[in-house]
């Protein structure tokens, strides 16, 4: 979803390929900026199918990029891209098989729903030698104090993050409300302390080397906006604030916070919040208390309700009215098997009983059944 996490990936494979069967690999990357010379260059090679591995951003769904063989895809962090960009990738093959993966969390009984055609997997276990993350809620009154655990944490030699929130949506305005406060911070409370600013309009090469200053330990404190959400990996960051955290939903939260604690020291996360409703403010409860993933979805599928859980991209999931997926596992597990039934006795619903079925697809998704009344 982002080129900071493309070319994370692209460096880690290079590595892990370059000292072992699979030195001889080759391997390309794929994002919007690279050069129109050297897009048109790994285009070619890809066509004639002399790359092995791809790794890209959303540049490799455009109808440009063209695979001679293509067999195996994997989609990392789904839950950023659309059914039908998922579907994108995949039609650029003959039946390929496709891996997805998301540290979001989504709790058990609703993978049946929203994966119901995939074999699911279930990572529950932290890696091990993995420190502790502690979260803690501070009102907007109290950011100074926050500001000064940070100081001293950064005294002890750790790095921190600061991340700031879209506002209304805008990402001109998070980027003005990021640079602001950038700049305020180190004239005042971290004055004489390294800080860097990622933010999602930067060019790639300027918020490369200021991610190379922060792994490196160079930069002590990373201002950013969400586009540090998901991949970014450096053990020693352990200590982050997250501004005006009642503006994210908890898995947003969850992985934000998912950036520190990936060393062996203990981590502090430090909400900043004042919530004006009785959702936001159990969602920071819900985040303080609870570091497990499933758990957390779980009471955000409460708070939120399952008509708002996903969002309007993943077909059906908000018009229910009246289901509660948390309670009705057995209901789901029987939907499931009759619809695979259904789909092994009459694949194209050309029988009279299943026409009632065929109908309400075609009023709730009409285009889905479009290549079966062509064919």
């Amino acid at each position: 979803p982002t080129e900071i996490l493309a070319q994370q990936h692209f460096e880690k494979i290079q590595n892990l390929l370059a000292d072992g069967p699979f030195a001889d690999l080759k391997i390309a990357l794929l994002i919007g900026s690279v050069s129109k010379q050297k897009k048109e260059l790994v285009l070619h090679h890809l066509k004639q199918g002399d790359i092995d591995l791809i790794v890209g951003t959303h540049a490799l769904l455009s109808e440009m990029v063209d695979f001679k063989d293509l067999s195996f895809v994997v989609i990392d962090e789904q839950h950023k891209f659309g059914v039908r960009q998922r579907a994108l990738l995949s039609d650029k093959g003959t039946n390929p098989d496709v891996l997805v993966m998301t540290a979001t969390p989504i709790p058990r009984t609703l993978s049946l729903t929203l994966f119901g055609d995939l074999d699911v997997s279930i990572l529950d276990e932290m890696p091990k030698d993995r420190g502790k993350v502690k979260t803690e809620h501070y009102g907007i009154d109290e950011e100074g104090e926050v500001f000064e655990k940070v100081r001293n944490l950064v005294g002890l030699g750790q790095q921190a993050y600061i991340i700031y929130p879209l506002v209304e949506e805008s990402e001109k305005l998070d980027l003005k409300a990021a640079q602001t406060s950038f700049q305020q911070l180190q004239k005042g409370v971290f004055k004489g302390i390294p800080m860097g600013l990622v933010h999602g309009q930067m060019k790639r090469e300027q918020a490369e080397q200021v991610m190379e200053k922060f792994k490196s330990g160079e930069i002590k404190i990373l201002v950013a906006t969400t586009v540090l959400e998901v991949g970014i990996d450096v053990a020693n960051a352990n200590v982050m604030v997250i501004e005006h955290a009642e503006r994210f939903g908890l898995a947003q939260l969850h992985q934000l916070r998912g950036r520190i604690g990936r060393g062996k020291e203990d981590a502090s996360c430090f909400l900043i919040a004042d919530p004006q409703t009785v959702e936001a403010q159990l969602r920071m409860e819900t985040i303080v208390a609870l570091t497990d993933g499933f758990k957390l979805a779980e009471q955000d599928l409460l708070i939120r309700g399952p008509g708002h859980y996903f969002g309007r991209h993943q077909h059906g999931l908000n018009e229910l009215r009246f289901a509660n997926p948390l309670t009705q596992i057995d209901i789901l597990e029987l939907a499931r098997d009759e619809a695979k039934e259904v789909i092994h006795q009459d694949p194209n619903l050309k029988t009279e009983k299943n026409q009632g079925l065929k109908q309400v697809i075609k009023e709730r998704f009409p285009t889905y059944l479009a290549n079966i009344e062509a064919g």
